[in-house]
């Protein structure tokens, strides 16, 4: 297996968060097998993340969203971890691809106003995503709630993209958690 440019986006907003540390996880098994890895916690970033007067003007984007796009773009592989709130993404993540995913980045459209160019394509992307709720509960009441990530913001631009859903999360002990860090530093040497 090749080395890859991995970029890691934890798209949860407190660094001290198990997304945080299983970021953390995946990046020491990706580094440790020898991947590039570029890793940027959202929480961290300076950047207005309310897209005030919709595309019809877009907003100069500040120096820390230039520099995530820089890394989307360097990156053959994008892992983002980000915990689902009231069956979506935070907030603040929401925020950061109103406002960096632009057409020029991520896409451009067809002049003739049909279609569009997915400038991401030939690029893999994981998401991988917590839930306090079990899977099944949460499928059954909610249905499939990654669709705006997956078919909607990144498959949008081309990446081929793969979700895990963490569930459960509020029911696992701290025994479980640290078991998923060792599962999850597996994921990283792999590069999935």
């Amino acid at each position: 297996m090749r080395p890859k440019k991995i970029f890691i986006l934890l798209g949860h907003p407190d660094t001290e968060s198990w997304n945080s540390r299983f970021a953390s996880a995946y990046e020491k098994g990706a580094r440790d097998a020898g991947h590039e890895v570029r890793r940027v916690n959202l929480g961290e970033l300076d950047f207005d993340p309310i897209l005030h007067n919709g595309y019809k003007v877009i907003q100069e984007l500040e120096p820390d969203l230039k520099k995530v796009q820089e890394d989307i773009k360097w990156a053959d592989h994008f892992v983002l971890f980000y915990p689902t709130w009231w069956v979506a993404m935070p907030a603040l993540l929401k925020g950061f691809f109103d406002r960096a995913w632009l057409p020029g980045f991520a896409f451009k459209f067809r002049p003739n106003g049909i279609g569009w160019w997915k400038l991401m394509k030939g690029k893999t992307a994981r998401v991988f995503v917590t839930m306090d709720s079990p899977y099944i509960l949460e499928r059954v009441l909610f249905g499939d709630f990654t669709n705006e990530i997956k078919k909607g913001l990144l498959g949008f631009a081309g990446f081929k993209v793969k979700i895990k859903k963490l569930s459960g999360m509020k029911f696992k002990n701290e025994a479980k958690k640290e078991r998923m860090k060792k599962w999850l530093a597996k994921w990283g040497k792999k590069g999935k």
